[in-house]
């Protein structure tokens, strides 16, 4: 099961959120079990930097995955982590600043800029549910930086002309922050995950000696166990052939 997982984690870091869904679909059930929750989350983000002039938050799309460890003396205390693989967040709406070439800085005069700055976070949260399916949780928030980029916008003749400009170098490596979250479990099929979880960066975005500038983003996901209604299943299905072995023993 370790080298599933590790196997499981390489890929999800090294592939397109397509094969994401494939491997989970496959490797699911084997990843479940009744302290064990393994599933697919994802939906959207709101995200913005302090400390910048903007005009409003970055809409983003996250994907990832996440493991419900369950505590086995109170299974309502458990340990939320995964992967957000697909995580991006930014800010809408800055300043255009030079480009050191004339012909760009004159073609992206009076437009706009949007950052993009893209994540694989790993939240390890402290999670508690209640028996009415509510649940809470907060912890620490890791992140590794995958890429950062500007987009210049700027419209001629109603059409919407882009430049990106890669500031990967200008921005620290590792974030890390505090995640606080509320959700829903539903009962719905093998259960569906509602939640809204926010991250408070602690760690400065940017490089340099200007002011300290921290991530923020709120997410709104939906997390789907995958593999948990067969994990069950065969779960049910071994304790069965177990039964009939040791029946005909207690009759002699």
């Amino acid at each position: 099961m370790k080298k599933g997982l590790l196997l499981l984690v390489a890929f999800f870091c090294m592939t397109s959120a397509r094969s994401q869904v494939l491997i989970s679909l496959i490797f699911g059930d084997k990843l479940n079990s009744p302290f064990l929750e393994f599933g697919l989350d994802g939906g959207l983000n709101f995200s913005t930097i302090s400390n910048m002039e903007t005009s409003g938050t970055e809409l983003g799309f996250n994907l990832g995955f996440y493991f419900d460890i369950r505590s086995k003396k109170n299974p309502a205390w458990m340990i939320n982590t995964g992967v957000i693989v697909k995580s991006p967040m930014g800010a809408h709406g800055l300043p255009v600043y030079s480009l050191d070439d004339a012909n760009l800085d004159n073609t992206f005069a009076g437009g706009k800029v949007d950052r993009e700055i893209r994540y694989f976070n790993v939240p390890i949260l402290i999670k508690y549910q209640f028996k009415n399916n509510i649940y809470l949780k907060t912890g620490p928030q890791l992140g590794l930086l995958a890429k950062a980029f500007d987009k210049f916008h700027q419209e001629y003749n109603k059409e919407d002309v882009v430049y990106k400009n890669n500031i990967r170098d200008k921005i620290h490596v590792i974030d890390a922050g505090i995640a606080l979250g509320a959700g829903y479990h539903m009962n719905v099929g093998n259960g569906l995950n509602i939640t809204v979880q926010y991250y408070y960066g602690l760690v400065p975005v940017m490089k340099g000696d200007g002011p300290n500038q921290y991530n923020r983003s709120l997410y709104v996901t939906a997390g789907i166990p995958i593999g948990k209604g067969k994990a069950a299943q065969k779960r049910a299905k071994e304790e069965a052939e177990m039964y009939k072995v040791i029946l005909p023993e207690e009759k002699k």
